[in-house]
This record gives C-alpha cells, structure tokens and sequence, in this order.
C-alpha cells in the first residue's frame, strides 16, 4: 500500500491539471487533453519523477477506462454514415491499410510481430477523436460523420483482426468463437433495436434526478455482460466494449430528446471525467521512456513509425473523404485517420504478453501512438479551420 496510496492521489491530480493546461494553452494552439494526460503521467512516473507507480488496483481502473473508452465510441456510430459511398470506402481504406501494414512489416520481420506492428499502424483512435470533433461541432457534420465511419472502421477492424490472430494459437478456432460472439452480440443488438418505447424509458426517465439512476446502471451492465463474454470467450475485451456502445445507442435512439441528452452526459461524465483519464494518465505512467533512452536507435524509429501511420493509415483513409472535399480537407481526414493509440497499447500489450515484442519495442510504437496524438488532430483541424456548425445533413453521395 505505499506505493498505491502516492499513485492514488497523484493520478486524480493530474487528471485535474490536464483539462487547465489544455485551456490555459487554448488561446494559442488546440492540443487535445489526453496529450498533457500521458505526458503528466510520463513526468510523474518511474521513468522521471517517480511519483506515481505501476499498481494492481489502478491498472484494473485504467483497464475499465479504456473500455469505457471504446464503450463510447460504440455508441457515437452513426449508422447512416455507412451507408452507400462512405461506408463502402471506410472499409476499403481500412483493408488497404492492414494490407500495406502488415506486407511492409512482414518483408523485413516475418511472423507474428509482423501481425502485431501491422495492426497497430491499421488502427484509428476513434474514441480519442471524437471529443475533439464534439469540442469543435463537427460530429454531425458531412466532414465529422465521414471521420466516424473512418474511425468505427478503424477500431472494430483490429478488434477483429487481434481477436483471430494474436488471442489464441489457432485462428481457426477463434474465428469460430469470434462467430458465437458475434451472434450472442447480433441478438442484443437486435432484441435492442425491437424493443418497443414504453417501461424502460419511462424508468429511465424516472430515474434520472433520483439516486436509482437506472439509465447509467443499464449502461453498467450491459458493458459488464458483453465485456464479461468477450473474456469468457477469451476473445479481447475492447470487442465487447465497443458492442455494447452500439446496444446502448440502439436502446435509446427512441428515448426523448432531452432524456437522451441527460442520460449521454452522465455516461461523458462517469467516462471522460473519471475513468477514461486514469487510462491515459496511467498509460503514462507504465510507459517505458527508460528503455527508449538506453537505446537512442529506438528512439529514432519512433518518428519514423509515425510517418508510417500516416502513410498506412491517413493515406488510405482520404478515400472515405465526403464528395467535393478540398485537398484541405483530404488532408484531415488523413491526418485524423492516421490518429491512434487506445488499439496500439491494446495490440502492443499482447504482443508483450505473447512474447512477441520486448517492452521497448511496444514503447516505441506507444511512444509513436502518443506523437500521433499529439500532433495528428492539431495539424487536421488546423487544415480544417474555424466553420459555423451546422445541422446534421444526409451525406449527398450516400443519397443513391
């Protein structure tokens, strides 16, 4: 307990100071605040200041973050944007980058690792961008929900690609447990999707200034049921986060609007205002700049890992751009394709686990998740400029 008392009282702290360092600088230039998140915990971690420690109790609260991290992102999908154009294109982009990710890393390191760092450069941290997007009234937008489909796409792929390849020895197998979850998640979301406007809503509606609060208590256990599966199924937990999102949504989507309203912010604040920070400032935290400074090669490959993620990634994923894009435009939708780093922590803390990567190898492609965040969104809604937010209007191209 010494060294987790110090951890438990540092981590609450400096998630407090991030979101004041990201206003403070504001008026200057727009960082996201889960960049002074992982660097708070960089600096007061073993590596530097040693204030906080790695610890059982805050890894299992960082591990809930990061599912409720995907658990939101599940449920900001908007269905529509897959529809047509966007949807086909999101998808194509995504195979191309897993194609390019892992053949350019298999030429030069066959075998698993290969699968490992290709994954990682194949994903988009969608639930990282979409604050950002909300912050800056994009999400409705033709711009935000082209992003979204980019983004879905770009986390529920290596969901599935980690679940077949790097869970189990034998991707046969899992591709079969992979189709049960399928079918068990298929059926909430269907079940989701038929239930009719009337008790539950009403409960929830009931509930929501009262200490019953049965609207974030279903959000609870549905996450808790799904993620509970996925492990059971010794499948990745982030799968079962990302569905249960996706059921949550389906739930509500007939809910009144200003419920609906009320309900979201107490999801945002049990996510964005406890738990999601613990992930990123832990993630900080556990990170193992040690290594990269023993080995300066190692620390020269991490921007070159970020010039790959935004070849692999961004590249591909201006395909997705909404019809009459400026090359502008083009540009951040690449930049914000190529943003990642929940699914690389997640793929890289596999491979350590496997036995596939050395703790400085995940560090370095963290280490470049963490410049991708870092610079990706501010460089893309840069190139995207101040706009009036505008209503949400069907995507043209989708229309046919």
């Amino acid at each position: 307990m010494d060294q987790l008392e110090p951890t438990l009282l540092v981590i609450p702290l400096l998630a407090v100071l991030a979101p004041l360092l990201t206003r403070g600088l504001g008026r200057w230039v727009r960082i996201p605040v889960v960049v002074f998140e992982l660097a708070l915990g960089i600096l007061f971690g073993p590596s530097l200041l040693g204030w906080a420690v790695p610890s059982d109790f805050v890894g299992a609260l960082s591990e809930f973050g990061l599912a409720m991290l995907f658990f939101v992102a599940g449920s900001e999908i908007e269905f529509t944007a897959f529809r047509g154009r966007t949807g086909r294109f999101a998808l194509f982009g995504w195979l191309i980058s897993l194609a390019i990710g892992v053949g350019v890393v298999w030429f030069v390191y066959p075998g698993e690792i290969a699968i490992v760092v290709g994954i990682a450069l194949c994903s988009t941290a969608l639930g990282t961008i979409l604050p950002i997007l909300r912050d800056a009234g994009e999400l409705r937008t033709p711009f935000g929900q082209a992003i979204g489909a980019i983004g879905a796409v770009g986390e529920f792929g290596p969901l599935i690609a980690i679940s077949i390849f790097l869970g189990a020895s034998n991707p046969g197998i899992e591709a079969v447990v992979l189709v049960i979850f399928a079918v068990v998640a298929g059926l909430a979301i269907f079940l989701a999707f038929k239930m009719p406007r009337g008790a539950m809503h009403r409960v929830v509606s009931g509930t929501l200034h009262t200490s019953g609060q049965f609207a974030i208590r279903v959000v609870f256990l549905i996450l808790s049921a799904l993620v509970a599966l996925s492990i059971l199924l010794d499948l990745d937990m982030l799968l079962g986060a990302f569905a249960a999102g996706v059921v949550w949504r389906l739930l509500m989507r007939d809910a009144d609007e200003s419920d609906r309203k009320v309900v979201e912010s107490k999801v945002e604040a049990v996510a964005f205002g406890f738990l999601v920070p613990v992930f990123f400032v832990y993630t900080g935290v556990t990170f193992d700049l040690a290594a990269l400074l023993a080995q300066p090669l190692l620390l020269a490959v991490v921007p070159l890992l970020v010039v790959a993620l935004f070849v692999v990634r961004g590249l591909p994923s201006m395909l997705a751009a909404p019809v009459g894009s400026s090359g502008r435009e083009r540009l951040s939708v690449a930049f914000l394709g190529a943003t990642g780093l929940p699914i690389i922590v997640a793929v890289t803390a596999i491979g350590v686990d496997e036995g596939v990567l050395s703790t400085a190898g995940a560090a370095v492609l963290v280490g470049a998740g963490m410049l991708s965040v870092l610079l990706f969104p501010l460089i893309a809604m840069t190139l995207r400029g101040e706009r009036t937010v505008r209503a949400t209007a069907p995507l043209e191209d989708d229309l046919a």
